[in-house]
């Protein structure tokens, strides 16, 4: 099952609770906007190369819409299509007044040098320029992108627009980006874990956790849990992964991470592969890497009780089907990764009004925000008696009806 039919599966789930009509069905799944580019450009070799770019504007009923843009080569259209469809859902149930889009450039930047990444990405910004910007598509960092590729898309934007900080979020400090916004995503996810173990009468301190995929969410998400008190005991990144079951000393392990360039052979643990990672044993495993890690041949080995989704996509419906009978709780990822594109809501809004805040405002509003749209979203599955996926799904889904049905078609 691909990746749109995997989300069109969960959009349906909740459209059948909410006895959503056919025609609704298809206005609120269709997207507004697709857009196929070609990015064609001289590399250092002097060889011309030719990329493919994507941006899909799927909803703008609640406001201008949001999303990241990802450079992968596995980067396509129907990957792009569920992605934007996920920020709809997600930026609503966070009640965020944002769309959702999604953007990506099928390449591998590990095989193209720095300059090279600039100048593509100034080339798909000439592509797509009428169509972004702070009123109607406001891009953010993803897979492979990061803080300096929004430099460049800023600038590049500015080109044509003139000064305007807002057309994107995810920028450097230095460049209008807002404190607390790298390690958004993750401190998300330490929030929302620490909300579902209160709801289980259950402390974080001394709960036990796996983490697939330490990168910026990963690793945040472990630093923020482990000053929780919560024991990491197990860790992977695209290399492999470790495991000790006293847990892992977390600032350490990042600081070896950044020497070595993976986890592995980390001192007093055991190198473990990504299959075993996803096995362990475990209160709370939390995917932060790929989409469609969790299948239907690998979920009867998971033994966590909790999963918190810190990935897009991570979990095929066949797979959630299977822990729901196991009686598995999912927070799924639009709730559980919001805090990465809540703060960027914060950076749009500094940018907007020129004037920055605090380090502690951001986290306290942070806080604010996830809190409350977790207690909302549980309320729902307890009351209908739902998995909170599709309770969730409920919640956003809601919110975008009721909105496209009040501005008029």
């Amino acid at each position: 099952m691909s990746a749109n039919e995997t989300a069109e599966r969960y959009f349906t789930q909740a459209a059948e609770v909410m006895g959503l009509s056919h025609n609704m069905r298809a206005l609120m799944l269709t997207p507004l906007r697709e857009v196929k580019v070609q990015i064609a450009l001289e590399m250092d070799d002097g060889q011309i190369a030719t990329y493919i770019g994507f941006r899909i504007q799927h909803d703008s009923s609640r406001g201008p819409m949001k999303g990241g843009l990802r450079y992968h080569p596995q980067v396509d259209e129907d990957e792009v299509l569920a992605l934007a469809s996920l920020m709809t859902w997600k930026t609503a149930v966070v009640n965020i007044p944002y769309g959702g889009a999604k953007g990506g450039i099928a390449i591998d930047p590990s095989k193209v040098s720095a300059r090279e990444i600039e100048r593509i990405t100034r080339k798909f910004v000439d592509q797509i320029h009428e169509v972004i910007g702070p009123d109607k598509d406001i891009p953010a960092p993803d897979m492979g992108t990061n803080a300096q590729t929004m430099a460049w898309i800023m600038n590049q934007y500015e080109k044509y627009h003139g000064f305007n900080p807002a057309c994107v979020t995810g920028k450097p400090v230095e460049l209008h980006g807002a404190d607390g916004r790298e390690e958004a995503t993750g401190r998300g996810v330490g929030i929302i874990t620490q909300a579902i173990l209160k709801r289980l009468d259950r402390p974080v301190k001394g709960d036990t956790i796996a983490i697939q995929g330490f990168g910026n969410v990963g690793s945040h998400a472990a630093s923020i849990l482990h000053e929780m008190g919560a024991k990491i005991v197990a860790v992977s990144d695209q290399f492999g992964g470790i495991y000790d079951p006293a847990g892992l000393n977390i600032p350490a392990l990042i600081q070896h991470a950044t020497a070595s360039g993976a986890v592995n052979d980390f001192p007093g643990s055991k190198n473990i592969s990504n299959a075993e990672l996803l096995a362990i044993e475990a209160d709370v495993l939390i995917p932060a890497a790929l989409g469609g890690v969790l299948t239907a041949e690998n979920a009867n080995d998971v033994r966590a009780k909790i999963i918190i989704e810190a990935a897009n996509n991570p979990t095929t419906s066949e797979a959630d089907a299977i822990f729901e009978k196991k009686g598995i709780i999912v927070v799924p990822d639009i709730l559980a990764n919001a805090g990465g594109v809540t703060v960027s809501y914060f950076e749009w809004v500094q940018n907007r009004q020129h004037f920055k805040w605090e380090l502690s405002e951001v986290r306290k509003r942070l806080e604010k925000i996830m809190t409350e749209s977790f207690d909302r979203v549980w309320k729902i599955g307890v009351e209908k008696k739902i998995p909170l996926r599709t309770a969730a799904y409920v919640l956003g889904i809601g919110r975008v009806g009721r909105a496209t049905v009040l501005a008029g078609i």
